[in-house]
């Protein structure tokens, strides 16, 4: 038998009716809010504060966990140990050592062949000189050096500054009792007329005391008649030293040895 099925059960029509009632209250509401202009300010303003405070706490989240958390993450990635850092600083150290050693073996090989077993020291701006022995000073005092005087003859076609030349010099030859050859300056200075080359006039024994020492071209330590001129720039570019000091300076000193004038 068939029977026909009544699908218009009274709780169905009744939860229809409900959901029906409940759709047109929200959209009625919704049309009374879209309605009034005040409530709509009120609920644009409320979602414009809550969308603040939400960015707020988003970039304070983000300043306050995330970045801290990428820094630390670099950290730990560039991270030393101190044992390796250490070790890295010894190497380091014994490097530079090694170099500075290296420099002051270069420095006193130079200071070696700067400073021989005997040498002269001559100061031409306060006109002193210093022997050294061993590298050690032996004995010092004054000394002349030149004058710096410029010597022009009358026709003026020659002329001569008599300064002391400066650097490192050696001892080329060592005179004793030495012989003066008065050069063509001597009889310009002198307002005499320059005799021939080999003129007996030229040659003068005791001025130059009893020892002299030869640097070249014609640059000689030697003594001299005038001590009490000693500490003065009065020389044509010679050295004089006093009769004592010459004395020991020739007999501490050898042929090769340096002689440093400055």
């Amino acid at each position: 038998m068939n029977e026909n099925l009544n699908t218009d059960h009274p709780d169905s029509q009744g939860r229809s009716f409900a959901e029906s009632e409940l759709v047109q209250m929200i959209s009625g509401f919704v049309r009374a809010v879209a309605a009034n202009r005040v409530v709509r300010k009120t609920v644009t303003f409320t979602s414009r504060i809550f969308a603040i405070l939400f960015s707020v706490i988003a970039i304070t989240g983000f300043f306050l966990y995330l970045v801290p958390a990428l820094q630390d993450s670099g950290r730990k990635s560039s991270y030393i140990s101190p044992a390796l850092k250490n070790h890295n600083y010894v190497k380091d150290h014994k490097r530079e050592i090694a170099k500075l050693n290296n420099e002051i073996r270069n420095l006193s090989g130079k200071y070696q062949s700067y400073t021989p077993y005997s040498y002269l020291v001559i100061n031409t701006t306060e006109n002193k000189f210093r022997l050294y022995q061993n590298r050690k000073m032996t004995r010092e005092g004054y000394c002349s050096s030149g004058s710096y005087i410029r010597l022009v003859t009358p026709e003026g076609s020659r002329e001569w500054i008599f300064k002391t030349p400066k650097g490192r010099f050696t001892i080329q030859q060592k005179i004793v009792k030495p012989l003066w050859v008065k050069p063509d300056w001597a009889f310009i200075e002198e307002g005499l007329p320059v005799p021939p080359a080999d003129d007996e006039s030229r040659y003068e024994w005791g001025v130059l005391g009893d020892y002299a020492m030869s640097l070249g071209d014609g640059y000689l330590i030697h003594g001299t008649l005038y001590e009490r001129y000693m500490g003065m720039p009065v020389t044509h570019g010679c050295v004089r030293l006093n009769d004592e000091d010459l004395e020991v300076v020739f007999n501490s000193l050898t042929v090769g040895s340096r002689v440093y004038i400055f």
